[in-house]
């Protein structure tokens, strides 16, 4: 069966895309879910209208993600923690506290989109990455300090 795309599926393809699957998958998974629709002419119409509509949005987003990673880009942020003799830390800097620590600067940003490996755990200085968009990543430089006693 062929169908077109809605949206981006992995391993599939990309919105908009007309693609050959099985019938199963198609009756079974792409269909309900609102992901494709059958290759007829007047879907094809109707998705690359909503394509259009989707590729204005994202323009959109992105232009305003770039504003946002400017201002970011020059931002220091320090954190103090409560620190053993050596610098390690009784406890660690997750993304949740970087993002608070963004919001008591103004900048409002989803914990989920600070791109932390693993918690940090010592003090010292560093560069974290922060995915405001899927083409737009900034560095926000991070302190992590001892907190004094």
């Amino acid at each position: 069966m062929e169908v077109i795309l809605r949206e981006d599926v992995e391993k599939l393809g990309a919105r908009g895309q007309m693609v050959k699957v099985a019938d199963g998958y198609a009756r079974n998974y792409l269909l309900p879910k609102r992901l494709a629709v059958q290759a007829t002419e007047a879907n094809r119409k109707i998705v690359e209208q909503e394509r259009q509509a989707w590729l204005r949005r994202e323009a959109k987003f992105e232009q305003e993600a770039g504003d946002l990673g400017k201002m970011l880009a020059g931002v220091t942020l320090t954190i103090s923690q409560r620190a053993g003799e050596e610098g390690h830390l009784f406890g660690s800097v997750t993304s949740a506290d970087i993002a608070h620590g963004l919001e008591a600067q103004g900048y409002t940003i989803d914990r989920r989109k600070i791109q932390l490996d693993s918690h940090i755990k010592q003090t010292g200085e560093y560069k974290i990455p922060v995915k405001l968009h899927r083409n737009v990543t900034v560095e926000v430089t991070v302190n992590v300090i001892a907190e004094a006693e």
